[in-house]
């Protein structure tokens, strides 16, 4: 497994990956699916200062990605990025979403932000603790900030200082 910046032929792994947590789970806030044009908008977004990565196998067939994006628009605000991780589910559990996060880290000091935050659906035990074992720490939680498939979602709220 190797981590590279996502190139446009990764859209509709990425799409896929994306699209099975909006409808299969609740671990983002998205209701509707992705489509190509919200696809190549979003990998249109990710680059520069806020890229977005991808781990693939050696075949090139993408394992997960993540992407660091700005934290709020007020421009007290543009040191700080949020990231986001996603991995296929037959491929957690392998390293893969801590390789993503450490790269995501590593790019974002590498582009001068002062700190990564996550904010990350509070029974997601998994994603916290993949933020943890990446020096992150857990600062705080907004209950019931999210509805999704019926219920309400809460959001832990993680920092690591760069």
């Amino acid at each position: 497994m190797r981590i590279r910046l996502a190139r446009p032929e990764d859209g509709p792994s990425i799409r896929t990956i994306y699209n099975a947590e909006v409808t299969g789970s609740q671990l983002n806030f998205d209701i509707i699916q992705w489509t190509v044009e919200d696809e190549q908008a979003w990998l249109a977004r990710h680059r520069g200062a806020h890229p977005a990565v991808v781990a693939v196998d050696d075949e090139e067939r993408v394992l997960g990605f993540g992407s660091l994006s700005r934290y709020r628009n007020r421009p007290a605000y543009a040191t700080t990025v949020e990231d986001s991780v996603y991995v296929d589910r037959l491929r957690r559990s392998g390293g893969v979403g801590k390789s993503i996060l450490g790269e995501l880290v590593r790019l974002a000091g590498e582009h001068g932000f002062h700190t990564v935050v996550a904010r990350v659906v509070g029974h997601n035990e998994a994603s916290i603790a993949l933020h943890r074992s990446c020096g992150f720490e857990v600062v705080g939680v907004e209950k019931e900030v999210g509805r999704k498939h019926g219920q309400w979602l809460d959001v832990v709220e993680l920092q690591r200082m760069l």
